[in-house]
């Protein structure tokens, strides 16, 4: 009744894609709609504001398609190596 090593590691792949995904939509909102349009002429204290807002929304819609793609790319490379194991182990 154990959990296989397959299974586990298929799940920390799939948790990580959604990780990537949730972070590139909290990215997206900070870039959207925290930051939104900036002003003509803003004071000073928007600029700053603004700059800031839209540095990390930035930051986490790269990270987080970073994060998605790479754990896709994991996730599609585990599941050819446990596939190709498991060919071998019928031979």
């Amino acid at each position: 009744m154990g959990v296989s090593f397959q299974n586990i590691l298929s799940k920390i792949c799939s948790s990580a894609i959604l990780a990537g995904v949730i972070l590139f939509f909290i990215g997206a909102y900070y870039c959207v709609i925290k930051a939104g349009i900036p002003y003509q002429d803003p004071p000073l204290e928007l600029q700053i504001e603004y700059a800031v807002n839209t540095g990390i929304g930035e930051i986490l819609v790269k990270n987080g398609i970073l994060i998605a793609f790479l754990s896709c790319i994991a996730h599609f490379v585990l599941r050819l190596i446990f596939k190709y194991c498991a060919t071998e182990k019928k031979l």
